[in-house]
Parts: structure tokens; sequence; C-alpha cells
């Protein structure tokens, strides 16, 4: 099973993502191959979420989306006024 992470939106300036990165993993790795950039404050939130879907529970159980197939999920850093950097919304994707 491979999970994709995509950028999907930035509030604020993020000093690692510009936009539509990717993050890939498959199994209980990621790929790097595919994975364009990390960063270790997006993926302490990104991690858990993607565990559980990759365990088969879906977004909407999660609380992390509406309705859909797909997860959203943003990164800790809150942004201006409070910091010089930005939120990253990403777009989880699960693929069987």
């Amino acid at each position: 099973m491979k999970l994709i992470a995509r950028v999907k939106e930035i509030r604020g300036n993020c000093a690692v993502f510009s936009g539509n990165e990717k993050i890939v993993m498959e199994g209980a790795e990621i790929n790097l191959k595919e994975t364009d950039k990390i960063c270790i404050h997006a993926l302490s939130s990104l991690l858990h979420f993607m565990m559980a879907l990759r365990a088969g529970v879906g977004p909407e159980k999660l609380g992390l989306a509406k309705k859909g197939n797909k997860a959203y999920i943003q990164c800790p850093d809150p942004g201006e006024p409070y910091t010089e950097g930005g939120t990253v919304i990403f777009e989880i994707e699960v693929i069987k």
C-alpha cells in the first residue's frame, strides 16, 4: 500500500515547501526516491495519521475529511503573527 502526502496549500511562508511537493510512504517506509522533500515539523503531524490510514481507517472516521477518500492534515507551524513561517496543508491519498 502506498500513501502520498502532497502539498495542497501553503499559508504564509514555508522554509521547506513551495507547492505540490510530495512525501511517499510505502508500508512502514518513506520512499526517498519518490519523495520530493521532508520537513521534520510536518512529518511529526503526518506520521500518526498516515499509519492509521495505512491500517484502513477512513479519513472521515479520523475527522480528516468531510467526505471522500482523501485526508487533510496541516503542519504545526501557525505562521504570522506567531512565527515567521507558515502552515502547510497536505492532501493524503491512499493507493492500494
